[in-house]
């Protein structure tokens, strides 16, 4: 959508400089562009989609799009001067029912509206670091909708390629901000993706632009190690998967194929008191990936122990065809 200009005279100040009602008028037009591409990445979720690994490691399609709903919600008492107080926390939790793609529609509807009232006539917004001009938290919303339009898209295997016009201006928006959103913990580590626009402002957010099936694979595989969840585990590997213990040998034991390989997990999960795998960093480059993780228990003596380790995976077709373990010590 697009927002036609304001008369020349509104648009120069006394010095010929852009008026603050033209910046508001650019802001909401790359708003809308924003706005447009999420919705539209959203119309291509399926019926099977919603549980599926996004480029956001803690959230899943469904919790990623309730990040989105909540943000499009808030957006309607802030633009219109509520504080935080206000609406307390009555939008915390599930904001999508038993239909979420409606949720979001009306949601994004509801804050378009807010945006296209409140934003001409400027003034600040209350945030939780707190008072914001309001044309700052609009080009904040723009960015949050346009990176997770591609982290939908790259969940559900939608089209990935943005609004050129959108990533050029939400790029020089962010260009001044991505160290303190790195510092307060907004975004993960930069990522240097190469020189196409789009994949320089993915990395500046800290995505990967090649994220893919690969990627997907490898998160909901530490995700399952993580709850001991051996179904889950051996639905993310091939029917001839192969992985090499760490030991007794000193080149490693392997098993190969599914139900030997299956074998391995029910006896470490079942025969070990607390067992918890957790993920310290993983990464992914083609059909190769490395996770490290901790690996902790509880001994006959009721006291904890642990080891820390790496796999090295090999992937074929999105699944997990190798995995090769190795433990510090």
């Amino acid at each position: 959508m697009s927002q036609g200009s304001p008369p020349a005279a509104a648009r120069t100040g006394a010095l010929g400089r852009p008026s603050r009602r033209e910046f508001a008028v650019e802001t909401l037009t790359l708003y809308h562009r924003c706005l447009d591409e999420w919705l539209g990445r959203l119309d291509g979720v399926g019926t099977a989609d919603w549980q599926r690994p996004t480029p956001c490691r803690d959230w899943d399609v469904r919790q990623l799009v309730n990040h989105l709903v909540g943000e499009d919600l808030w957006t309607v008492p802030l633009m219109a001067g509520a504080r935080l107080e206000d609406v307390g926390d009555r939008l915390d939790g599930d904001l999508l029912g038993d239909d979420a793609g409606a949720a979001a529609r009306a949601s994004a509807k509801a804050a378009r509206a807010a945006v296209d009232e409140h934003l001409p006539a400027g003034g600040g917004v209350n945030l939780s670091y707190g008072e914001e001009r309001a044309e700052e938290y609009v080009m904040q919303l723009a960015a949050d909708h346009l990176v997770h339009a591609w982290d939908l898209a790259a969940a559900v295997g939608g089209p990935r390629r943005l609004d050129d016009q959108a990533v050029t201006a939400v790029a020089a928006w962010f260009r001044d901000r991505e160290i303190l959103y790195r510092s307060a913990g907004l975004v993960a580590a930069h990522l240097a993706n190469g020189e196409d626009p789009q994949a320089r402002l993915l990395g500046g957010f800290g995505r990967d632009a090649l994220w893919g099936a690969n990627h997907a694979c490898l998160a909901a595989l530490s995700t399952a190690f993580g709850r001991g969840d051996i179904d889950a585990i051996m639905a993310l590997m091939t029917d001839d998967c192969r992985f090499e213990a760490t030991g007794p040998a000193p080149d490693g034991t392997p098993h190969e194929g599914a139900a030997a390989v299956r074998l391995q997990w029910e006896q470490l999960f079942g025969d070990t008191t607390e067992p918890l795998f957790e993920e310290e960093e993983l990464f992914v480059s083609g059909d190769r990936g490395v996770l490290r993780w901790r690996f902790s228990w509880r001994n006959d003596e009721d006291t904890p122990g642990h080891v820390r380790g790496v796999d090295v995976f090999w992937f074929r077709d999105g699944l997990v065809a190798e995995k090769l373990s190795y433990v510090k010590g």
